[in-house]
């Protein structure tokens, strides 16, 4: 029992500063700005994590979202320099990740995945470490499988309207004009309804 009254004594301590620390805390100054008078460190911090517990980032991707939110730039420097000293804010493992996940969920290309990376702010040197691993032969499997699945929608489709199609859609993905011919070719001339005579 001695245990349970220590549990509920520090529940309540917990709920009193938690009271207490939203008391005392400030309102922002207005909306997109950081809170006055709080420790600026401490507020870059607290959006950075709730930036990052929503999913992973890039450094400047937290950099812009603390500029929105209205925090100096020195103070953003120092929060996103030390999340990276103890790996919170990495863009190579973003980066590693990110192209893992996109090629298996999306199906994207390498040229589709560097355009997102840079977007996402992420280095040229970071890409191209990413992008290296990279199968040529397995990103053509890749564009098979996206062109089986796609033509289930299109049958009885004109075949030019299916190329045309087909190309659009692989080109979207960020597949080569080579790649994306020879695949849809390929799946076509499979075809029962496009078989020669």
């Amino acid at each position: 029992m001695a245990e349970a009254d220590r549990l509920s004594a520090a529940r309540q301590v917990l709920a009193e500063a938690e009271s207490a620390a939203s008391a005392a805390a400030p309102r922002s100054a207005g909306p997109g700005t950081a809170e006055s008078g709080a420790d600026p460190a401490s507020v870059a911090r607290r959006i950075v994590l709730r930036q990052l517990a929503m999913g992973p980032r890039t450094r400047r991707q937290l950099e812009d979202k603390l500029r929105d939110r209205g925090c100096a730039p020195e103070v953003a420097a120092s929060v996103l320099d030390r999340m990276g000293e103890v790996g919170l804010v990495d863009d190579e493992a973003f980066a590693e990740m990110f192209v893992r996940s996109r090629q298996e969920t999306k199906g994207l290309a390498a040229v589709a995945l560097r355009r997102e990376l840079r977007d996402k702010g992420v280095a040229d040197e970071v890409v191209d470490a990413a992008l290296e691993e990279i199968d040529p032969e397995r990103e053509k499997d890749q564009a098979r499988a996206l062109v089986v699945r796609r033509l289930r929608t299109m049958r009885g489709l004109d075949r030019d309207v299916q190329t045309r199609r087909l190309a659009g859609f692989l080109a979207r993905k960020g597949y080569g004009s080579g790649v994306s011919f020879q695949v849809i070719r390929e799946a076509l001339d499979d075809l029962p309804e496009h078989a020669r005579d």
